[in-house]
């Protein structure tokens, strides 16, 4: 049976084809932005990486009209340790412009959240002014996962390692990742539990020198909490924020003390 993410790295395939044909140019020089896992470990909050998402497989179109610029703007302003910019174009209505144009005025590190499984992708991404990039388990071989976790790092560039079940972490601990997301969206189904996040950050090495980020289904200040109990230094929201109408307020409310989680 043929998932979601089967498709969707199918076309992928034809993308890179076309990324290939291109060539590559780098309009602008981005400055350095700062650590993304320095700012994470360091926290005593938990922090929120905002992502700019116009549509989804799942949720059909979620903001198509919205200004990739102004978003992100009001993500920085409003507190955002990171902003996610989805570069996917069939499945999710992003494109490496919205990226350009959301690095060009925001301080704050950006991910290029992609379904990243060649080369070629990470070297738009830089162009583009990235300082992270997204790698997803479940969908590399563990020999290109490593290459690809190579690359990047070579390239300066930080990366978010995600996994959706302990086998998968077990990999991302195996190539040393140092910031792995839990994504509680089951890619082949797109169904969303956040129990999935409890399960998996039971064996997480928290004592060594890692963050764990939960992704997807945060929709409450309620969700925050519960996954900052579990050991998260970050959540990843995109359709509460992409469909609130104060996104000051509601990032706010996700910004729960972490010290203050079990006491």
């Amino acid at each position: 049976m043929t998932t979601i993410l089967d498709k969707i790295i199918a076309e992928k395939e034809n993308e890179i084809q076309r990324l290939k044909e291109l060539t590559l140019q780098q309009s602008f020089n981005p400055e350095k932005r700062p650590s993304l896992f320095e700012k994470l470990k360091s926290a005593t909050q938990l922090q929120i990486i905002s992502e700019i998402k116009r549509a989804s497989p799942s949720k059909g179109i979620i903001n198509n009209g919205v200004n990739p610029v102004d978003q992100a703007l009001q993500y920085e302003k409003a507190g955002a340790a990171c902003i996610s910019v989805l570069t996917d174009t069939p499945f999710f209505k992003g494109t490496f412009e919205d990226l350009k144009e959301v690095t060009q005025v925001v301080q704050t590190p950006v991910l290029c959240k992609d379904f990243i499984i060649d080369e070629i992708q990470i070297d738009y991404a830089k162009a583009n002014g990235a300082s992270v990039i997204l790698l997803i388990v479940a969908a590399l071989s563990k020999d290109k996962l490593r290459s690809l976790y190579q690359y990047a790092s070579e390239q300066e560039l930080e990366i978010l390692v995600e996994v959706h079940d302990e086998q998968e972490l077990q990999i991302a601990l195996e190539i040393d990742a140092k910031i792995i997301g839990i994504n509680n969206r089951n890619l082949k189904t797109f169904e969303v539990d956040l129990q999935h996040t409890q399960t998996i950050a039971k064996h997480f090495p928290f004592h060594e020198n890692r963050v764990l980020i939960s992704e997807s289904g945060i929709q409450t200040a309620k969700d925050a909490k519960f996954v900052a109990s579990l050991g998260a230094s970050a959540i990843l929201v995109g359709e509460t924020l992409m469909r609130s109408g104060n996104i000051e307020a509601t990032l706010h409310s996700f910004q729960i003390q972490k010290d203050a989680v079990n006491s």
